[in-house]
C-alpha cells in the first residue's frame, strides 16, 4: 500500500497540439500510461502487542493502529483503519474529513512469502483507479509482520496529474485523487510542504529545459529523488522516482491531454 505518492497540477493551455508562446512547457494534464510504468514498493509491519501494529509505508513515517476495524489517527491528518477478516485476510482503509482515500485488501499466501494487494483510490469525483501489487517477504517469518517488496505494473485504470505555474517559474504538481498539491521552487532551496506531509521539504532544479530534479526529504533526512523529463515533441512526461533505501526506482510515464 505505498503509495501515498504524487501531487501535480492543472491544465495547460493548449492550441492544437502546440504550447502557448510563454507557457511552462511542463503545465498541462497528464495522464499516466499504465502500459510503460512500473511501481516498486517497500512496506513495513511490525507487531506492538495486543493487536496492535506499527505500519511504514513511505519509508519515513510510522502509523501505530490497532488492528479492530475503527478508525485512528494517521499521517497528515488522515484516519486508518485495519480489519482482520480472517488469518490471511486485513482490509485496510484510509479516510480523510469523512472521505474515504483508499481501500486496500491484503492477502497472504498459504505459504506466507507472498502478499497480494488490491490498492483503490478515490478521486473526489467519485471515479477510482485500482493497482494490484504482489509483494515478496524479505523480512519476518509468518503473517503479516514484516517487511515486504513489491515491482508491478498491474494497473486497472488510469491515473491522473496536473501541473501549473507556480511564483514565477515554480510549478505546482496537483493529484486530484488525494486533493494534495505539492509546490516547487526551482532555487535549490527546501520549501516545506505542509499539504502533503507534514515535515516534508522538497528542493528542485531544472537540469535543462527539459528536465527537472527535485529531492524531497522528511524531517531533514532524505527520502527520495525524482528527475520529471518532458520528450522533446512534448507529448510524454516521465517521472523517475528513487526512493531512499531502495534498489530499483518507480518509473510512471504520462501521456499529455
Amino acid at each position: 500500500m505505498h503509495k501515498r505518492i504524487l501531487r501535480c497540477l492543472l491544465l495547460a493551455c493548449l492550441s492544437s497540439g502546440q504550447l502557448l508562446a510563454g507557457t511552462d512547457p511542463f503545465v498541462g494534464k497528464w495522464k499516466l500510461d499504465t502500459v510503460h510504468s512500473h511501481l516498486t514498493d517497500q512496506m513495513k509491519v511490525e507487531s506492538a502487542g495486543a493487536n496492535k501494529y506499527r505500519f511504514n509505508f513511505d519509508g519515513t513515517t510510522v502509523e501505530t493502529v490497532v488492528a479492530d476495524g475503527s478508525d485512528h489517527p494517521g499521517l497528515s491528518g488522515t484516519k486508518l483503519s485495519v480489519t482482520v477478516e480472517d488469518t490471511r485476510t486485513w482490509k485496510v482503509v484510509r479516510k480523510k474529513n469523512g472521505r474515504i482515500l483508499l481501500t486496500a485488501t491484503w492477502k497472504l499466501s498459504p505459504d506466507g512469502h507472498t502478499l497480494r494487494d488490491s490498492f483503490t483510490e478515490f478521486q473526489p469525483d467519485g471515479s477510482s483507479f485500482t493497482v494490484n501489487y504482489i509483494y515478496e517477504r524479505t523480512a519476518g517469518t509468518s503473517g503479516f509482520p514484516g517487511t515486504w517488496e513489491s515491482t508491478t505494473s498491474q494497473f486497472d485504470s488510469a491515473f491522473e496529474i496536473q501541473i501549473r505555474p507556480y511564483r514565477g517559474d515554480g510549478l505546482s504538481f496537483v493529484t486530484p485523487a488525494q486533493g494534495t498539491t505539492r509546490d516547487v521552487e526551482f532555487d535549490g532551496n527546501d520549501h516545506a510542504n505542509p499539504g502533503v506531509a507534514p515535515g516534508l521539504t522538497t528542493s528542485g532544479h531544472r537540469a535543462n529545459g527539459h528536465t527537472l530534479q527535485l529531492t524531497d526529504k522528511m524531517n531533514g533526512k532524505l527520502a527520495d529523488t525524482r528527475e520529471i523529463s518532458l520528450s522533446e515533441d512534448g507529448r510524454t512526461l516521465t517521472i523517475t522516482v528513487h526512493q531512499s533505501g531502495r534498489a530499483n526506482p518507480s518509473v510512471l510515464v504520462f501521456d499529455r491531454q
